[in-house]
């Protein structure tokens, strides 16, 4: 399948794996891009350019297919060492970089020296037009479905999509209740070149997480998302548990004189203890409504080949029923 996004990325299905923090590793990036799709690398999970940099040679090890490195900007008093991540990436020979969190201008320069392309993640319209006015190759647009951060507008994909497809000059994937070929193939027909897959790749024998976690999102339905911090504006899909719980008790009692600090023991240093150690009420993490449509946890290679395979079938078998009788009238 040919889209502008296989095209701009060098890749076989249009298919990305989102950068996730403590699940982002090289083992699941190198198996989704050796699947034919395209792998990310989650810098800030590694805490250091040193360490992105061993890595990526370690996911370069492992494929010899195109990678790409998530980049994140956050706000933060004492920032991590953004400079040094780009000139760790650009050593690297990565030709991708998926942006996300606050305006990456002040990146792009460098980056598009090295030639490497740019996608950057966007909850709206308006931040998507932004991002293609200074200059990035591609965006990511996330609808309210999205496990993580979706922004503050609550616009689903369905509205979501076909209003980027109106707006953009450039390729842009759906992201949010991306789950399979009829997930694809919907996106495809809103107008975006390919999806963004987050929620549905940590569910998988390949990604480096604890058991409980995939198992976590085989049992939930599409009901079992709460969505935290709204009151602070920087809003978080998460699956619920008993730290999300609390959190939540807390949000309601606090009001509107909430603190980050109020939350901080549900939300902050808690994703290794959930991700690696299995501690599922540790607090939040993310997890897209998508998980209402997890039913199994296939390998990377069997997800990506029965998705291109249900989205060929869909596309070949229910539009050609459509288009047949129409082309044996005319």
């Amino acid at each position: 399948m040919r889209t502008n996004i296989t095209e701009l990325f060098g890749i076989e299905h249009p298919i990305i794996q989102g950068g996730m923090h403590c699940v982002g590793l090289a083992e699941l990036a190198a198996a989704v891009s050796n699947a034919g799709g395209l792998g990310i690398i989650t810098a800030l999970t590694q805490g250091s350019p040193e360490n992105l940099a061993k890595e990526i040679a370690r996911c370069q090890e492992m494929t010899d297919k195109p990678i790409g490195v998530n980049l994140t900007f956050l706000p933060a008093v004492n920032a991590p060492d953004y400079p040094g991540y780009v000139r760790v990436i650009i050593e690297s020979g990565v030709k991708i970089v998926e942006t996300a969190g606050n305006n990456p201008s002040q990146v792009l320069p460098a980056l598009h020296e090295a030639g490497i392309k740019v996608i950057h993640k966007c909850t709206s319209v308006r931040h998507a037009l932004k991002a293609e006015s200074i200059g990035c190759d591609a965006v990511s647009v996330d609808g309210f479905e999205c496990g993580g951060h979706p922004g503050e507008d609550d616009i689903p994909n369905m509205i979501l999509l076909p209003r980027a497809a109106d707006e953009l000059k450039i390729p842009f994937v759906a992201s949010g209740g991306m789950a399979d070929g009829r997930s694809l193939v919907a996106a495809l027909a809103l107008g975006a070149g390919g999806m963004n897959m987050g929620t549905r790749f940590v569910a998988t024998k390949d990604a480096p997480v604890h058991e409980n976690v995939k198992q976590a999102i085989l049992d939930a339905t599409e009901l079992d998302t709460r969505l935290v911090m709204r009151p602070l504006r920087n809003t978080e899909r998460v699956l619920n548990n008993k730290g999300v719980e609390r959190l939540i008790e807390k949000e309601k009692e606090l009001g509107a004189s909430l603190k980050f600090e109020d939350i901080a023991d549900e939300v902050a240093g808690v994703y290794p203890r959930i991700m690696y150690k299995g501690e599922m009420d540790a607090g939040a993490w993310s997890c897209g409504m998508v998980a209402g449509l997890i039913d199994d946890i296939p390998t990377v290679a069997e997800l990506i080949d029965r998705t291109m395979a249900q989205a060929d079938e869909i596309i070949r078998r229910q539009f050609g029923l459509i288009s047949a009788p129409m082309a044996a009238a005319s």
